[in-house]
């Protein structure tokens, strides 16, 4: 409770130079606290789990917002959750705010090991996640995230698979362990419907899909089925796979699919032995494309043995407590979410969604 009713409106001002990480609009209804006097500011303000990631950089313009127009008191700001329920997307009713597809030009280039430390990054830094294989000529995410078992159906709806509270979905959790999967265009499209709008996601703040590699029916499925945010392209750094990885953006930008931005793996090699760092697949190849193309440069993967090990011992989750492996992964989410916030603030989202509770 402020001192006055003409303090807390100038408090109220001041946060509306803010814009929400997720929606780009000035601060509003997120303002859920506000106490002003001659001398302190204290305020609660809402952020969504969808932007979690932007947490610190959040507080931070709140906080500078406010010591702008009250430079003699004290600021004390407060990040409290504010709950924004998804809202159902596309034909298929998925109630998810972002969609996001992990593709490459070739295979071999460590997709869904990017696609599955996206998913586990964004969880662990407070987003509601779900993980989808759709890679349905080889299903690794089942092997990387060390889960088995099939699935089953509840009132009709496909119950996924928990991957430390992620929800998971695989063809690999629908057929036998190494049978072929030889699928045409119209058995693709139907399992990548069953995927999306059978499956009991939930309500998501990002659903990463992890997508065949190279240029195929299932883009154009989703494409169709849902509007997705965007693509982001995994390659390694040699001029054979950049080539590829070109094809690949030039496919998403014919079915009208952003391209968010690339991830490099496999960029360089530190000899445990030595302490030496290896270029063994060149270096940088992908970010000098993107810079070219004028696409956001997401991050890079190194070369790590621990991290081969985790990934075929089913515990990807355990790369985060590394500090030599976590730093990486931990920005490209970061990243992610930051590319898509300066998004929002260039084209805000034109209507409030109701608050819950």
């Amino acid at each position: 409770m402020s001192d006055s009713p003409n303090l807390e409106t100038q408090v109220r001002t001041a946060l509306s130079k803010v814009k929400d990480p997720e929606t780009g609009r000035p601060l509003k209804k997120q303002i859920h606290e506000v106490d002003a006097s001659e001398t302190k500011v204290a305020v609660k303000v809402g952020l969504t789990s969808y932007a979690n990631p932007l947490k610190d950089d959040f507080h931070k313009k709140v906080v500078e917002a406010l010591q702008s127009d009250f430079d003699k008191h004290e600021v004390t700001v407060e990040i409290v959750e504010h709950d924004r329920p998804a809202q159902p997307k596309g034909q298929v009713g998925l109630t998810v705010k972002s969609v996001i597809a992990i593709a490459a030009g070739k295979g071999g280039v460590g997709k869904s090991t990017a696609a599955t430390s996206l998913a586990i990054a964004l969880k662990r830094q407070g987003c509601k996640v779900g993980l989808l294989d759709a890679d349905v000529y080889g299903p690794s995410v089942p092997h990387l995230t060390g889960v088995r078992g099939g699935v089953t159906k509840v009132e009709n709806k496909i119950q996924p698979l928990d991957f430390d509270g992620i929800p998971l979905m695989s063809i690999g959790f629908m057929v036998p362990p190494g049978e072929a999967v030889i699928w045409r265009g119209p058995m693709l499209h139907s399992a990548v419907t069953t995927f999306v709008r059978d499956t009991a996601w939930g309500d998501l703040d990002y659903l990463i899909i992890d997508m065949p590699p190279g240029t195929g029916d299932i883009a154009l499925s989703l494409s169709q089925l849902l509007p997705l945010t965007g693509a982001i392209i995994v390659c390694t750094p040699q001029e054979v796979a950049l080539i590829d990885a070109i094809k690949a953006v030039g496919m998403f930008r014919k079915v009208k699919i952003p391209v968010i931005g690339l991830i490099e793996n496999m960029s360089s090699f530190v000899c445990p032995d030595n302490g030496k760092e290896y270029d063994i697949f060149g270096k940088g190849g992908a970010k000098e494309y993107a810079s070219q193309d004028k696409i956001e440069f997401l991050g890079e993967i190194p070369i790590n043995i621990q991290l081969r090990q985790r990934g075929d011992a089913g515990q990807m989750g355990a790369n985060f407590d590394d500090p030599e492996i976590a730093p990486y992964l931990e920005k490209i989410a970061y990243n992610l979410v930051s590319s898509l916030a300066e998004k929002a603030a260039k084209s805000p989202v034109q209507a409030e969604l109701p608050v819950l509770g």
